[in-house]
């Protein structure tokens, strides 16, 4: 049947207009509708006719009501975002409020003494009086119906009855981990906490468990006081009540840490990343409330990451990712060093937000990201063998003065006598202008600095330096090339305009050997490539 303007009709053949909720918004909604589902897929509601035209008509106010209901849903998600994990500490206060609040209810209806007992009478007199014959298991002038003078015989068998059924069932259910029996209850509790918990979480598990526990607590209490034993209630303190300061989330941090670091692209992107995968797996968690346990399993979600996605992957969270993963054994994972980069990408916002005083003082903590480092394979680098270099130093580059395709023009000669010479790595030979190569204290020298603007980036603060120009690239004419470049295009010029930051990525890709060469020449893999590139009569 087919919806006309979010409108259907029934088996009956009455209009009713409806709405998909978003999938994001299903649990968010059915909390604002309050009707005890975990999720809500579709708003509907019936419009009472079966005319279109009025259909029409009515079916506007209901849209209305629908916008509201799902704007609601969102202004709750921003206040309290989705989360799939709890501190211990909220664990422990959630589970002390549900105690407190049994207990409590237990004490009023022993202070009050009624209970249900004016209900009961009420029925009985009713029936009486319509002339009903009934059976009673207690006489109706043995009941309560004023206030403190005591439980009645039908209520204190109630109230022990229905402990003793709720003990034996909580038992039971915290025997074989069985969630489902504290739902109704946990969900409650969380709406009191204003937490936004993944019923299909972790998180979500061990608050089951804990209000399990707590629930056998309470019920074993109130049979003690029915056997006269005293069994104090705790203070039921509010959420708002006493509440341990967190202080900022990672996002945050990470916000603040940008405005004072101003790092690179790639860096930032790096980081955005890492403090993505972190949310995906654990929520907005505020930094103060991150600890190992949480470091462990994003550690062991990054180890089941998949190296490479399908299109129905792209844009799939931390934890479809693992699940898809792990039911393909074959896929190959991303690497233990790319793991430690993403691992190590939260840990510095989190370190950056306490050195910051981002986490309050009154909360002890301390990195709990710290020895959660994968142990990576051994790197296939080896330094470059004498004849490999003579290989290299030998090629047409060197003796003909020739240029080839993959050595992107001058580059070529230039950048692996230079790597030879000062060890530097190739980003920053990439990077080099005219005005980079200067005297310094009546020497010539290289200066390797940071410029971000410019996308000039060190890889370490400490990276930053001077290193003089060797005498053997003064006699093979460095000098006179610099000079060349910054006659021709100025001292703000690249000197290896065909691999400098600011070329496109895509242009820079088959370069592999060429950039080899210059991180220190101690790639011999990819060296061979270039070898094998500045050697063939193909790229000549």
């Amino acid at each position: 049947m087919r919806a006309l303007m979010g409108m259907l009709k029934d088996r009956h053949g009455t209009y009713y207009a409806r709405r998909k909720v978003p999938s994001r918004l299903q649990e968010a909604v059915a909390r604002v509708l309050g009707n005890g589902k975990p999720k809500q897929t579709w708003l509907k509601k019936s419009l009472g006719t079966k005319k279109l035209e009025e259909a029409n008509v009515r079916a506007k106010p209901v849209q209305i009501e629908f916008d509201r209901i799902i704007d609601r849903a969102e202004q709750m998600l921003k206040a309290r975002p989705f989360r799939s994990s709890l501190s211990a500490v909220e664990i422990k206060r959630i589970a002390e409020y549900f105690y407190a609040h049994e207990l409590a209810a237990d004490e009023e209806l022993r202070e009050d003494t009624r209970g249900s007992d004016p209900l009961v009478a009420a029925v009985h007199r009713q029936l009486a009086e319509a002339g009903v014959e009934f059976e009673s298991t207690f006489d109706p002038t043995t009941l309560t119906l004023s206030p403190g003078q005591g439980l009645s015989l039908r209520m204190m068998h109630k109230t022990g009855a229905d402990a003793e059924l709720v003990l034996d069932a909580a038992q039971k259910a915290l025997a074989r981990g069985d969630s489902s029996f504290i739902r109704y209850e946990l969900d409650a509790v969380l709406e009191v906490f204003q937490i936004n918990l993944d019923p299909a979480s972790d998180g979500y598990r061990k608050a089951a468990r804990a209000l399990m526990e707590a629930c056998v607590k309470a019920n074993k209490a109130v049979l003690a006081r029915h056997r006269g034993e005293p069994v104090e209630t705790p203070p039921l303190l509010q959420p708002s009540d006493n509440q341990v300061p967190t202080g900022g989330t990672l996002r945050e941090a990470l916000e603040g840490w940008k405005k004072e670091r101003s790092p690179s692209t790639g860096v930032l992107a790096e980081y955005e990343r890492s403090i993505r995968l972190f949310e995906e797996l654990h929520g907005a968690l505020p930094i103060a409330l991150i600890k190992r346990t949480h470091a462990r399993q994003f550690r062991e979600a990054l180890q089941d990451l998949p190296r490479h996605r399908s299109t129905d992957l792209r844009n799939a969270p931390l934890p479809e990712l693992v699940e898809w993963s792990r039911k393909h054994p074959e896929a190959a994972r991303i690497t233990a060093a790319t793991a430690n980069k993403l691992l190590g990408g939260v840990q510095t916002i989190a370190l950056w937000a306490h050195d910051k005083g981002m986490i309050p003082d009154e909360v002890s903590w301390s990195d709990p990201f710290t020895r959660m480092r994968l142990e990576e394979d051994e790197p296939e680098r080896d330094p470059f063998t004498v004849a490999e270099l003579n290989v290299l130093f030998a090629s047409p580059v060197f003796t003909q003065g020739e240029r080839p395709g993959p050595g992107r023009g001058e580059a070529a000669f230039w950048m692996p006598l230079i790597a030879l010479y000062t060890g530097a790595r190739r980003a920053e030979l990439a990077s080099l202008r005219p005005k980079d190569v200067q005297k310094v204290d009546g020497v010539f020298a290289f200066q390797f600095v940071e410029e971000k603007a410019a996308g000039k980036a060190l890889k370490t603060r400490s990276s930053a330096r001077t290193v003089p120009v060797h005498p053997q690239l003064v006699k093979l004419g460095w000098l006179k090339y610099v000079d060349s470049v910054r006659r021709s295009s100025g001292d703000d010029a690249w000197l290896f305009p065909r691999v400098s930051p600011k070329v496109p990525a895509e242009l820079k890709r088959g370069q592999s050997g060429l950039f080899a060469i210059c991180a220190r020449l101690a790639l011999p893999t990819n060296a061979r490539c270039f070898i094998r590139s500045v050697t063939s009569s193909k790229t000549r």
